[in-house]
């Protein structure tokens, strides 16, 4: 089974796989350009009275003081980060094609287009000098990581190309960043000399500080201050070259704009407030700022007068397009034929996607190059959605959850055409007992994590209602030293909620050593400190351990879930995991101590992780008897702009009373004892004997033919549909037709305890699930005949190997605050592997 993964996982592929360094989930969405339908890159013309800017997969240019923009570009690509030469003929910007992103220039006077670069890689951030003659870029061509080079450019053609900076493999533990030195962001010195850029030379957390450099191959570069940052600093030179602005998030939790001496030294803060203002440009004149806010919620071009700081917004209110448009006006409707909030995706005839002015644009993080030339872009409607799009074919797609069928239209736009389209949503008709239905809630989620935008609990609540979730659990999480959404710390259900459509803060404990932690159903708080196993840092401790805090979230009266468990399969022999991000890292996952102690109340076995290895780890301990329900949780960071699915991409699902949906009442209270089933998309149950999951049944002594019944409803074709006993296929559940719905009765021969769950899970992708693969699985239904435990030797030896290699990673552990804190943790350890050691014999 898990050697047949890796196709699956071949086929859809990440959006940019020539880079190569970790976490593409993090670098791809605060440093890498994103389709917005706002501003995200601006630059000013030499005599200060123009900015252009990307927006909306396109390049515009807007006079100061007016309200009317020039569209520039318009396709094949997505056009990001221009930046216009000091003598004014020329823009260079990057264009994302052809699965690269390359720079191209951009003729004013003409309006025609050369492209620049052609190598496959991904460059971006292209930066006149002040003589015009050299373009400072940062390209992954060298290795498939970050580096700065400089190109010579003399008539809009390429000259030559340089690599600026070398490449380090540092020894320092790094996480979330590579374990080779990178830099970014190049801004010219306004002598053109010098290069100022950020790396993280010397550092173990966040994307480095700022260096400066001559603009030569090879030159030795100077560290002139260090902050913590995760790729958004941006610095940029004042016209005078005695200060530098930049984007930081120092001692808070939103990104601001900064001012310190262009040498290093004290920097202060330039503006205020609980949103982010980024990419800050200076006028060549030195009299304005422009910079990026999301302080709407949606990205916007604000400028900033200096002195004086008053801050305006530069709008953009008409546009005037380059092609042929027409207003096309998408209507959803439910059942009933009532509006509803849903998810649109609007493709045009070039290939693009299209969303109302003010949307939130999504793209997905990884795609199949044989069905499309993009990914996935797609917007949250609520009801009715106006879309300016080219004249021509247009593709419009609606989603509202998984228990609507997922509708395509096509249609032909005429130039200057005002059309409307209506479509009614058609929901699945899924069995069920009268008087109850099923509720859904995505167990992980974080509302604000860095992204593009900022996100607030009522629009959190509006994504929930346009992807048909039920209850959206925000676990609140650090990001390196900051913790975004702190303020709603101790919040619990929050009041922007619903009927039928509630928003809970909780937390993710976040410990990468001994594996990431959902606190649920938190009654005091948050337990901190948030992480624990951070080299260098106060945290630095192993203590407390996962076990710890689970006692301290159990004396809230919480829940406990190992959330997003694995990637790859814990080799105990070589005491490796590829779940730490590498494949050579040490073997440290906690989860097996922790079941054995009792501390664990769910499992995220669909998450952010491979979902078929992870519930390979989760039989074997259903294998000892332990009763772990599933839970699932997507890991989306809601305010992103690319992101792995959207809320409720991997979905818990329960049967509840119609009555008001209560979190304390019914829905915990569900999950902890396992009446749930997970999905990505296809809907299934099963019953056992009278019980259902989370249930038992109780047999008398002899073999026996139990009685099942299960069910599957799907907007996706399912590939197989296995009923599963003690981590075995027990049985094969033939689909026909369109492998989308089927009803099934049967028995199965039982005659030892154990357990039995009903699984569903295709071979590749299928679109409209923008996940790996389609799959689901329910908890399981257990089984005690003759009133015997449950017994593998086998996987109770399995966990003891375990267990001995996280003793030896452990041991070797040099950060701890006092021997009392190693002994508690190793006392845990030992307590855990005898309980194993029993189960063996």
């Amino acid at each position: 089974m898990l050697a047949a993964a890796a196709p699956m996982l071949a086929q859809r592929r990440p959006v940019l796989e020539q880079i190569d360094l970790p976490h593409p989930y993090y670098y791809r969405e605060m440093y890498l350009p994103q389709l917005t339908s706002g501003p995200s890159a601006v630059a000013w013309s030499p005599d200060s009275k123009s900015v252009i800017y990307s927006m909306a997969g396109s390049l515009w240019r807007q006079e100061i003081g007016s309200e009317a923009a020039q569209q520039l570009t318009a396709g094949p690509g997505y056009d990001y980060q221009p930046d216009w030469s000091p003598d004014g003929r020329w823009m260079v910007f990057a264009r994302y094609f052809g699965g690269a992103i390359e720079l191209h220039l951009l003729e004013v006077a003409t309006g025609r287009i050369y492209q620049l670069t052609a190598g496959g890689a991904v460059n971006v951030e292209p930066r006149w000098s002040p003589d015009g003659t050299r373009i400072a870029f940062v390209s992954t061509s060298y290795n498939k990581r970050f580096h700065i080079f400089v190109a010579r450019v003399k008539e809009g053609q390429l000259q030559s190309v340089q690599r600026l900076t070398g490449e380090t493999e540092s020894p320092l533990p790094r996480y979330y960043y590579s374990k080779y030195d990178t830099e970014i962001s190049p801004a010219w010195s306004p002598d053109g000399a010098e290069l100022v850029f950020v790396s993280n030379r010397g550092h173990i957390y966040g994307s480095g500080g700022f260096w400066r450099m001559k603009a030569e191959p090879g030159a030795e570069a100077r560290e002139i201050y260090y902050e913590e940052t995760t790729w958004k600093a941006r610095p940029e030179f004042a016209p005078d070259g005695k200060r530098l602005v930049y984007s930081s998030y120092l001692g808070r939790q939103w990104n601001q704009l900064w001012l310190m001496p262009a040498e290093g030294g004290h920097p202060f803060q330039l503006t205020y407030g609980d949103y982010d203002n980024t990419a800050p440009r200076w006028s060549p004149d030195g009299k304005h700022i422009a910079f990026l806010s999301n302080r709407s919620g949606n990205p916007e071009l604000w400028l900033l007068e200096l002195p004086g700081g008053a801050q305006r917004q530069l709008r953009a209110k008409q546009r005037k397009y380059l092609r042929p448009m027409a207003r096309l006006l998408v209507r959803v409707l439910n059942a009933a034929g009532k509006p509803t909030a849903a998810r649109v995706s609007v493709t045009g005839a070039d290939g693009l996607a299209y969303a109302p002015d003010d949307a939130w644009m999504r793209a997905d993080d990884g795609y199949d190059r044989s069905q499309r030339n993009f990914e996935a872009h797609y917007f949250h409607s609520p009801g009715a959605a106006p879309v300016t799009a080219p004249a021509g074919r247009v593709t419009v797609e609606v989603m509202k959850g998984f228990a609507n069928r997922f509708e395509r239209r096509e249609l032909d736009l005429l130039p200057g055409q005002q059309l409307a389209l209506t479509v009614r949503l058609t929901p699945l008709k899924l069995p069920g007992a009268p008087g109850w239905r099923w509720v859904s809630g995505d167990l992980h989620v974080h509302m604000n994590y860095g992204g593009a935008y900022r996100n607030t609990p009522k629009n959190m609540v509006a994504q929930a209602e346009a992807e048909d979730v039920n209850v959206v659990e925000n676990l609140i999480v650090n990001k390196e030293q900051r913790v975004p959404d702190i303020a709603y710390a101790g919040m619990g259900l929050d009041a922007a909620s619903q009927t039928g459509r509630l928003l809970v803060h909780d937390q993710e404990f976040h410990t990468s050593y001994w594996g990431h932690l959902g606190l649920l159903d938190l009654h005091r708080g948050l337990v901190m400190p948030d992480y624990a196993g951070y080299p260098g840092t106060a945290a630095a401790s192993l203590y407390p351990s996962n076990s710890a805090v689970a006692d301290l979230a159990h004396e809230q009266r919480g829940l406990v879930g190992y959330v997003h468990p694995f990637d790859d399969p814990p080799d105990v022999e070589a005491g490796v995991s590829g779940a730490a991000g590498s494949a050579a890292a040490p073997l440290t996952n906690s989860l097996p101590v922790d079941v054995a102690l009792g501390k664990v109340d769910y499992i995220e076995v669909m998450g952010f992780s491979e979902h078929r290895t992870t519930a390979e780890v989760w039989y074997r301990l259903l294998n000892l008897g332990y009763r772990l329900p599933a839970g699932a949780g997507t890991d989306a960071m809601a305010n992103f702009a690319s992101l792995r699915g959207p809320v409720g991409m991997n979905r818990v699902f329960m049967p509840a009373p119609r009555a008001t949906l209560k979190l304390d009442e019914g829905f915990y209270p569900a999950l902890k004892r396992g009446a749930t089933f997970v999905t990505n998309g296809p809907l299934i149950w099963f019953r056992l004997g009278e019980k259902t999951p989370g249930g038992e049944v109780k047999l008398a002594p002899g073999k026996h033919e139990v009685k099942f019944s299960a069910w599957l409803r799907s907007i996706v074709p399912v590939d197989h549909l296995e009923i599963v006993c003690n981590g075995k296929v027990a049985r094969t559940l033939e689909l026909k037709g369109g492998r989308d719905s089927g009803d099934f009765t049967g028995t199965l021969p039982i005659a030892q305890s154990g357990w039995c769950l009903l699984r569903a899970w295709s071979e590749k992708a299928e679109h409209p699930v923008l996940d790996a693969y389609p799959y689901a699985t329910t908890s399981p239904v257990y089984v005690t005949a003759e009133g015997a435990p449950v017994a593998s030797p086998e996987d109770a030896a399995y966990f003891v190997a375990w267990i001995d290699r996280v003793h030896e990673a452990v041991e070797k552990h040099t950060g701890w605050n006092s021997e009392a804190e190693k002994d508690a943790v190793m006392k845990g350890l030992a307590e855990a592997r005898a309980v194993y050691e029993r189960r063996k014999k």
